[in-house]
């Protein structure tokens, strides 16, 4: 009797990425990578906009993120075979185009040129595997800190994106929203679907409630029709291979590229360890087996992305939500790549999602990656204040690289008081040096 064709391809599949072996199923996969795709569909927008403020052309530079994040995360599939998708760090972005571009009046070419030699650091650093040594050096309360600061992280975003919180100017703090405008009460009916859906276990079903509130919004008027689904792209002429590694390379830029490269060398450990833990993929001691393959991926990603006017490539935090939805091998993030290359051509359909579709999901998901801090020792000052200081930073200061900084810096110190220096690897006494002068860059 012949293989039938479905069942070969099911075959080859399940070689390369041990599907049935992680616990997972082909559909499963297929329908987390969609759910990755839909929370993180707004990039498209979000990315090229703040770009453009900072005087890069739209057209082109939407191109050049759709691509990049395409290829890889369909990388990222292929090497890592984790469920991991990747896209320009929205806090390179904003630092780019804001600090660099608008305050301190920099050309984005030789921001590119940083984004280049920071891009090259994380290669060597890579295949030296000092970043590999980095993380296991981070105490195990941290590293259980990380995924809780990350969920709270997520949900913020969740919340501010469904409207369900505002900043205030005039208290200088949050403030609950407008429960009356159409987005908001979107969100809202988004969330109860979401929530419905998950508790009884309905398979697909966070993809399920992204769609539906999507569509339940065009009634609404939040969610906005294309006139068209399909839009040629623009060439990338304008922003490819016209960074300026030369200016970038002058001594008044190094602290520029210090918290350039700091900041996203934490974002991006915080979020894997972060997703590997909500995908159980840590082992005992809390580190993810084999993360120098999501490392090289990353940092090979910048150096690309550069060349072509992208920002740091990152891993992103909403990765968590394929993973949510069953997602546990790099399947996953081919099929979200597929998406994101499609967008090339399809980016009025992508663009279609609005955030109160996706906010819920987000909730959601933040909510889950709470559970890792019930194995904190809060009983132990010197164990759990650095975890806490992990967790705060990262959510008022709006950064989980700056939070994981703080928290090390915090654990150094709050062992070095209580006088258990013998608890302290080495190694985090080096680290503190650069952290600290990190941390002067940020006033």
């Amino acid at each position: 009797m012949t293989t039938t064709k479905p069942a070969a391809r099911a075959g080859m599949l399940e070689r390369i990425f041990r599907i049935r072996e992680r616990g997972s199923t082909v559909r499963t996969e297929l329908v987390a990578g969609v759910t990755t795709f839909a929370t993180m569909a707004y990039i498209l927008a979000v990315v090229p906009g703040l770009l453009e403020s900072g005087g890069m052309p739209r057209g082109p530079v939407t191109v050049a993120v759709a691509a990049m994040a395409a290829l890889s995360t369909i990388v990222m599939g292929l090497y890592s075979n984790r469920p991991l998708a990747l896209a320009p760090g929205l806090g390179s972005v904003a630092f780019i185009a804001l600090t660099l571009a608008v305050a301190e009046g920099i050309p984005w070419q030789t921001s590119m040129g940083m984004v280049f030699i920071s891009g090259v650091a994380f290669v060597l650093m890579t295949l030296l595997r000092l970043r590999e040594a980095i993380a296991r050096l981070m105490p195990k309360a941290i590293k259980l800190a990380i995924g809780a600061g990350v969920g709270l992280f997520i949900c913020f975003v969740g919340f501010r994106n469904a409207g369900l919180v505002n900043a205030s100017e005039r208290s200088n703090a949050l403030v609950i929203g407008d429960l009356s405008e159409p987005g908001t009460l979107l969100a809202l009916v988004g969330l109860l679907i979401t929530f419905l859906l998950y508790i009884r276990k309905v398979l697909g079903g966070l993809l399920i409630a992204i769609l539906a509130t999507t569509l339940i919004g065009i009634p609404f008027g939040v969610t906005s029709m294309p006139s068209s689904p399909v839009q040629l792209p623009s060439g990338i002429s304008e922003v490819a291979f016209q960074l300026d590694i030369v200016g970038a390379l002058s001594l008044s830029m190094f602290p520029f590229i210090f918290a350039l490269f700091v900041s996203d060398f934490f974002a991006t450990l915080g979020t894997l360890l972060a997703v590997g833990a909500k995908g159980k993929m840590l082992d005992d001691d809390g580190n993810l087996p084999e993360i120098n393959k999501p490392f090289l991926v990353d940092s090979s990603s910048t150096v690309a992305g550069s060349l072509v006017g992208v920002p740091v490539m990152t891993t992103y935090v909403e990765s968590a939500s394929g993973v949510e939805a069953g997602g546990r091998t790099g399947l996953t993030s081919i099929m979200t790549g597929v998406l994101f290359l499609a967008t090339v051509l399809f980016t009025p359909i992508a663009l279609m999602i609005p955030a109160q579709a996706t906010a819920p999901v987000l909730i959601l998901v933040g909510l889950m990656m709470l559970q890792p801090i019930r194995d904190i020792r809060f009983d132990d000052i010197p164990e759990s204040l650095p975890a806490f200081m992990t967790i705060v930073v990262t959510i008022f200061t709006f950064n989980f690289g700056t939070g994981i900084a703080a928290g090390i810096v915090t654990y150094v110190i709050a062992k070095l008081f209580a006088g258990r220096f013998r608890d302290i690897p080495k190694g985090l006494f080096v680290l503190l040096i650069p952290l600290i002068y990190y941390f002067t860059t940020l006033t």
